[in-house]
């Protein structure tokens, strides 16, 4: 992968910054939100994230998520309960299957949280 050079910051640009402690987390949001990045820092993770995504409405069952990691269906389901766990997934039982669906604005939610206000 070749090198990339990034610009430096001009020093005269550093006063249009806010100020350190300025929107900052709150301890049980930043437990919250630790818990989603936790949740998504495995890439097995976020590809089942972007499948269900690709989904739709319908969601997803996890037996047609098996396939597309190459893992057993007892792994897929446990690191989809981890994404429930962290509120970016539903899960609802169909019969024999469970099927899960993104939470709506989930994960708009924890992009927001990293913008600065």
């Amino acid at each position: 992968m070749p090198a990339v050079t990034l610009p430096l910051v001009d020093a005269d640009l550093a006063g249009c910054c806010s100020p350190a402690g300025a929107g900052v987390l709150d301890d049980a949001a930043a437990e919250r939100l630790a818990r989603v990045f936790k949740a998504l820092g495995d890439p097995t993770r976020v590809k089942l994230v972007s499948l269900i995504a690709a989904a739709g409405d319908e969601g997803a069952c996890v037996c047609d998520l098996v396939e597309p990691v190459r893992l057993s269906q007892p792994t897929v389901s446990h690191h989809l309960r981890q994404l429930v766990d962290a509120g970016l997934l539903t899960r609802e039982q169909r019969g024999r299957w469970a099927y899960h669906r993104l939470v709506d604005g989930a994960l708009e939610a924890v992009a927001k949280t990293l913008v600065p206000a």
